[in-house]
C-alpha cells in the first residue's frame, strides 16, 4: 500500500505566513527528498527570498544566531521534529578555503541559485503546497535510486569535503548507488577529508554504523578511499589470512561480524566492538597457514579501539565500553570450564551491566566466522551460570547481618548453630524481603536461638527447595540440563 503524504499543517502555516507577507516560500532539502520517497522527514527546512530581519518580524518567536541567513522559528506542535522549523534566505556561497564553511555568504533573490549550491540532486529540490521545483533532475535520480552531485562533483566536494562521507551515508541509508562521476570524484578527492573536524566525521560515521546494512557502508568507504582517512586500521586486515579456525580473512570476518551485529539490532557499542574486535590481529600475527597465531590481539585490540574512538571524539563512556568488550571478547565458555567462581571473576572483570553485550559480541563473532549456530549449548550454559550467580537468591551474603554479629549477640563461639541460624533467617527473608533489616534480624536471632539444631535444620529445608526451584527456572529459560 502506497503511503499518502501531506505537508504537515505546521509547515503549511509557516509557508502561508511568508507568502501572505509577499515572499516566496518553499520546503527544501532532505525533507523534500524524504517526502517524495514517502518517508517521514526527520525535520523540515524552508527557503525564502525574505531577509532574516524580515523573517523575524513575521515570526516573533524565532531566533537568529548565525551568519548563514538561517532563522529558527518555534512552532506549537506535539511532534518533536516540528517544534522548530529553520527558514533560510536564498543564498550564494563563495569560496570554501577550509573545505568546511563558505568564506562569505551572499543573499540572492533567485531560488535556482540557492538550490545550485546544495550537495546532491536529490537534496536540491524545493516544494510548495502544489508542486516540486526541480532544476537538476533530482526526481529522476530518486526514481533511479542514484546519489549524484549537483553540477561539478569536484566543486561540490571542494566546498565541503564532508559531502563525500555524506554520499556514502545516504547511499547506505536509502539503498542508493553513487553515480559513477560522483564516485570517481570521491575517490580522487578523499584526502580532503583530513580538513574536516573529527566531530563532524564521527556524526556521519555513527549514522552509517546504526543503519540497517552498515557493513555495506564500511565497504563503500573502503572502495571510495575514504576509509583510510576515517579508520585506516581496518584496512590493514584486508587480504590477511587467519588460521584453521577461520575461513575468512581478518577484514572479511570483521565486516561479517559487524553485519550480523546490525542484523540483530545490537546497540552502537556492540556494533563498534564487532567491527574492531580483531583489529590488532595483523600486528600480532605469527606464522602463516592453519597454525598461525594472534596472541594478545584482544588486549592490543582494546588499546587500538580506544585510540580510534578518541581520535574520532567519541564520548568517554562509549570508548571505555567498546574497549572493555574488545578486551574480553576471547572469554572461555566451555561447559566443563565454566565454574561459578570463573563466572564471578568474569562478571567482576567485565561488569554485570556489560555482560549481555559481551555475549552479543560473541554471537556476532561466531556468525561472522561462518558457524551454523549463533548460540550453541555451551554458550547457553554460560548464560545460565551467569544468571544463576548474578541472582544468587539463596546466599546468606544478602542478609543485613553476618556470622560475627550472630556470635556477638548470642555470646557464643563459632559453631554449626551460627550457620543454622543464618540459613533460618534467610528462609524468612526469601519469602518476605522487607524483613531484611538489622533491627528485625537481631530480634529473630534471639528467638531462633531457643530452637534445637533439629528444628533449625527443618526450617533450612526451605532454602534448599528455593535454590532448586530458582535453578530449574533459569535452566529452562536457557534450554540447558
Amino acid at each position: 500500500m502506497i503511503k499518502i503524504m501531506t505537508i504537515p499543517k505546521e509547515v503549511q502555516s509557516v509557508l502561508e505566513k511568508l507568502k501572505k507577507s509577499g515572499f516566496d516560500a518553499y520546503a527544501v532539502g532532505g525533507c523534500v527528498r524524504d517526502f517524495l520517497l514517502r518517508k517521514e522527514p526527520k525535520d523540515w527546512d524552508i527557503c525564502t527570498n525574505a531577509k532574516p530581519e524580515q523573517i523575524k518580524k513575521i515570526f516573533p518567536k524565532s531566533f537568529y544566531e548565525n551568519k548563514f541567513g538561517t532563522v529558527t522559528v518555534q512552532v506549537k506542535s506535539k511532534k518533536p521534529s516540528l517544534k522548530e522549523i529553520q527558514i533560510t534566505t536564498y543564498r550564494i556561497d563563495e569560496k570554501y578555503t577550509d573545505k568546511r564553511h563558505p568564506d562569505k555568504v551572499s543573499f540572492t533573490g533567485n531560488l535556482k541559485d540557492d538550490l545550485a549550491r546544495r550537495d546532491f540532486t536529490i537534496n536540491a529540490m524545493a516544494l510548495d503546497s502544489k508542486e516540486a521545483i526541480d532544476y537538476f533532475n533530482g526526481q529522476d535520480d530518486l526514481e533511479k535510486r542514484i546519489i549524484r552531485a549537483v553540477g561539478s562533483p569536484d566543486e561540490r566536494f571542494n566546498e565541503d569535503a564532508l559531502r563525500m562521507l555524506r554520499a556514502v551515508r545516504l547511499a547506505v541509508e536509502l539503498d542508493f548507488k553513487i553515480e559513477p562521476e560522483t564516485f570517481k570524484a570521491v575517490q580522487k578527492n578523499a584526502g580532503w577529508l583530513k580538513a574536516i573536524a573529527k566531530e563532524r566525521i564521527r556524526d556521519e560515521l555513527i549514522k552509517i554504523i546504526m543503519s540497517e546494512e552498515p557493513e555495506q557502508g564500511v565497504e563503500l568507504l573502503r572502495e571510495t578511499n575514504l576509509l583510510k582517512y576515517v579508520i585506516p586500521e581496518l584496512e590493514k586486515g584486508v587480504g590477511v589470512s587467519q588460521n584453521r579456525h577461520h575461513i575468512y580473512t581478518i577484514y572479511q570476518h570483521s565486516i561479517l561480524s559487524f553485519k550480523y551485529a546490525a542484523q540483530r539490532k545490537y546497540n552502537l557499542e556492540v556494533r563498534l566492538a564487532a567491527l574492531f574486535h580483531d583489529i590488532a590481529k595483523p600486528q600480532t600475527k605469527m606464522g602463516e597457514g592453519p597454525e598461525s597465531t594472534f596472541y594478545n590481539h584482544d588486549q592490543l585490540g582494546a588499546r587500538f579501539s580506544a585510540a580510534i574512538l578518541e581520535r574520532l571524539k567519541f564520548p568517554k563512556k562509549t570508548i571505555e565500553k567498546v574497549a572493555n568488550l574488545v578486551r574480553n571478547h576471547m572469554f572461555v565458555y566451555g561447559v566443563d570450564e565454566v565454574t561459578e567462581a570463573a563466572v564471578r571473576r568474569l562478571l567482576r572483570r567485565v561488569g554485570p551491566e556489560n555482560i549481555d553485550d559481551l555475549i552479543n559480541l560473541r554471537v556476532a563473532d561466531r556468525l561472522g566466522s561462518g558457524v551454523p549456530k549463533a548460540v550453541p549449548y555451551k554458550l547457553r550454559h554460560l548464560q545460565y551460570v551467569i544468571e544463576k550467580v548474578s541472582k544468587d537468591p539463596i546466599s546468606v551474603k544478602m542478609l543485613k547481618i553476618n556470622g560475627d554479629e550472630v556470635m556477638e549477640i548470642l555470646n557464643i563461639p563459632p559453631s554449626p548453630k551460627v550457620g543454622f541460624i543464618l540459613s533460618a533467617l534467610l528462609s524468612e527473608v526469601l519469602d518476605e524481603p522487607e524483613k531484611n533489616t538489622k533491627e528485625y534480624l537481631k530480634k529473630r536471632i534471639k528467638e531462633l536461638n531457643k530452637l534445637s539444631d533439629k528444628e533449625l535444620k527443618e526450617k533450612n529445608k526451605k532454602v534448599k527447595e528455593k535454590k532448586e526451584e530458582v535453578d530449574l527456572e533459569i535452566k529452562q529459560k536457557h534450554w540447558v540440563k
